[in-house]
């Protein structure tokens, strides 16, 4: 299809293929290295769960009791492998005598790897399956009922109790809204364990727990059968524990996940080592079980400026898209973030905006592109807010993005009631309905202010890319090259959870989802 914004292909496919090096050079340092929370995925797969007499959750005990015997490198699946074995134990019979302080899993006799892969298969085997059953239970649904026409409408529910949640995403999704996602509570990401069971207490958003998943799932298929459509469930696969919960997400079936290779490092200052190790394990598994991940290049333009920035949230894009081709994710799985996030004092802002999404609707033509609302100019007044999330909604439905998380009237000013969260809805689906096929009867003036923008941008990023290439992707971040945030390599938090494998190190899922049928 011919390019609006006369975009040069060549370009397109150079600044492609340069974030695919860098990528490349990144995953040979990944395949090198395990983490403690990657341990703690497969222990998770494997069926371990629960907390041992102090509320410490099993997979932590495990993974800490091996780590501090200095067998991390070798890898749980091997321990637990070898296990078995020795004890004709399941895998969380061993993680209960473990966490009574009944059995230290590195004092037992040991066998090869090969015998202790060939015993943990079967769990593997199973684990995969109860995936692929839960990916085929959203294939049938969404059949059966339907699903919203895209952009999907997205909203937040953030009470901090679950079944409050559960209230709150009902009614909207009544309202019609297709995505719900459950914002989670202030700084879990930096936890470096997952929180057990339901909860009902916490601040700006809500625990992100097995249970809590369980829960909201279930009340989206109920609602879901309602109102004759399928919906959506959206929560984080970031911080600290980032593949722990894309396992989890497998398990209870999520739909969505905010999921990036950069965003962790850049704005919760974890450490980039950790980071980069922990989202290929959560890209795998989101790869596998067909799962929409939402990239963060939005953040960028909360500490950045978004016209001087811009090229940077494009390159990021495009290495958020290198990273997932990596770990097997489809082009459909891809939702890139951007955001409308022009100051709206600047004169043609929404020209540059409208540039902006239809450069990556252009460039990715197949993602499940996400966009995000106008948040760091909200000042309280409401009927300008409500102004600006309206052209935020037309440049949507015009450039043909698919997940819209709706801006609220009230951004600023307090967590959404479910009214603010009405009037949302209801402008998007005015805006949506009026101007469906606005994008398809519009061209761009040649050489005009839209046009010279997004090749300017698309110039940028090639340049930006092809440093970051000749620096090293770690030496870019410490130089503050995204989202104006410098970071150091042996910085930040997690860096002693991270970890060279050995000779005999194995983890089963991995070779397994990248291989196997979706």
């Amino acid at each position: 299809m011919k390019s609006k914004l006369n975009l040069d292909p060549k370009v397109v496919k150079s600044t492609r293929e340069c974030a695919g090096r860098i990528a490349k050079d990144m995953q040979d340092f990944i395949d090198r290295h395990t983490t403690v929370s990657t341990e703690r995925t497969i222990l998770r797969l494997l069926g371990v769960d629960g907390v041992d007499d102090v509320e410490t959750p099993l997979p932590n005990v495990v993974v800490d009791e091996i780590k501090d015997a200095g067998g991390l490198p070798r890898g749980v699946a091997y321990w637990m492998g070898n296990a078995m074995i020795q004890t004709g134990l399941e895998p969380q019979e061993i993680a209960e005598k473990i966490g009574r302080g009944e059995l230290d899993i590195t004092k037992l006799d040991t066998v090869s790897p090969e015998e202790a892969e060939k015993a943990i298969m079967p769990k593997v085997e199973a684990a995969l399956k109860k995936i692929r059953q839960q990916t085929k239970k959203r294939e049938e649904m969404i059949e059966r009922l339907g699903e919203g026409k895209k952009p999907w409408l997205y909203v937040i529910v953030a009470t901090g109790n679950i079944y409050e949640d559960v209230t709150q995403a009902q009614a909207a999704a009544r309202q019609g809204a297709d995505v719900i996602a459950v914002i989670r509570t202030t700084a879990q990401s930096l936890l470096d364990y997952v929180p057990y069971g339901a909860t009902t207490e916490g601040f700006g958003g809500t625990y992100a727990t097995q249970e809590n998943f369980r829960i909201m799932r279930k009340a989206l298929d109920e609602v879901g059968e309602e109102v004759g459509r399928y919906i959506r469930l959206c929560n984080y696969s970031s911080g600290m524990c980032m593949p722990e919960i894309a396992a989890m997400g497998a398990i209870e079936r999520l739909d969505v996940m905010l999921n990036d290779a950069i965003y962790g490092i850049l704005f919760r200052d974890i450490n980039m080592q950790r980071t980069l190790v922990d989202q290929y394990m959560s890209r795998v598994i989101i790869g596998y079980c067909g799962i929409i991940f939402n990239s963060g290049e939005d953040n960028y333009l909360t500490t950045d400026d978004a016209y001087e920035a811009a090229h940077t949230v494009l390159a990021s894009q495009f290495i958020n898209e290198a990273f997932a081709l990596l770990a097997n994710i489809e082009e459909w799985q891809m939702g890139l973030g951007h955001a409308f996030e022009m100051d709206p004092s600047i004169e043609n802002g929404f020209l540059y905006e409208l540039a902006q999404a239809t450069m990556a609707k252009e460039i990715f033509p197949n993602a499940s592109l996400k966009y995000m609302p106008p948040t760091k100019f909200m000042t309280g007044n409401i009927f300008m807010g409500h102004i600006q999330d309206a052209l935020f909604n037309l440049i949507a439905i015009w450039t043909g993005q698919s997940l819209q998380l709706l801006g609220m009237l009230t951004e600023a000013i307090h967590t959404p009631h479910m009214h603010d969260r009405y009037l949302s809805i209801e402008n998007a689906q005015y805006i949506f309905n009026n101007c469906r096929d606005l994008g398809g009867e519009i061209e761009f003036k040649k050489d005009g202010i839209i046009q010279k923008r997004a090749q300017e941008v698309l110039g940028k990023a090639e340049e930006l890319l092809h440093q970051v290439e000749s620096d090293g992707l770690f030496k870019t971040i410490e130089l503050g090259k995204f989202g104006a945030v410098k970071r150091p390599i042996d910085g930040g938090k997690g860096l002693e959870g991270v970890c060279q494998k050995d000779e005999h190190y194995f983890n089963p899922f991995i070779p397994m989802m990248l291989g196997g049928a979706k």
